[in-house]
């Protein structure tokens, strides 16, 4: 005897994505970091083209401050911490912050 079943579920799945929150790394200015190794660092380890780094380094220089990339923390936090470095390596004291996006 062969009997044959079908079973038909219709089931929906609610799901509810939660989207990771997202920092800005944020340059602050100082009167000894050149503006050569901002653009440097932007280029080399926020991925910027040189023109929109050169853009973000003079937004650092005349507003005191500029946004270098938005990330989730942890991606933030150590590419900020890559940049501090080679700042460091290169006598600078480069101020970053990592600020909560809106």
């Amino acid at each position: 005897m062969t009997s044959k079943t079908d079973v038909v579920i219709e089931e929906k799945i609610k799901v509810d994505a939660v989207y990771p929150k997202m920092y800005h790394v944020i340059f602050l200015n100082d009167d000894v970091t050149p503006m050569e190794l901002v653009t440097d660092i932007l280029v080399a380890i926020f991925k910027h083209n040189p023109e929109s780094a050169k853009e973000v380094t003079l937004e650092i220089h005349n507003k005191g401050r500029g946004i270098a990339g938005t990330y989730s923390y942890e991606v933030a936090e150590q590419l900020s911490i890559e940049a501090t470095r080679i700042a460091r390596n290169n006598g600078s004291p480069l101020r970053i912050q990592i600020d909560e996006a809106d």
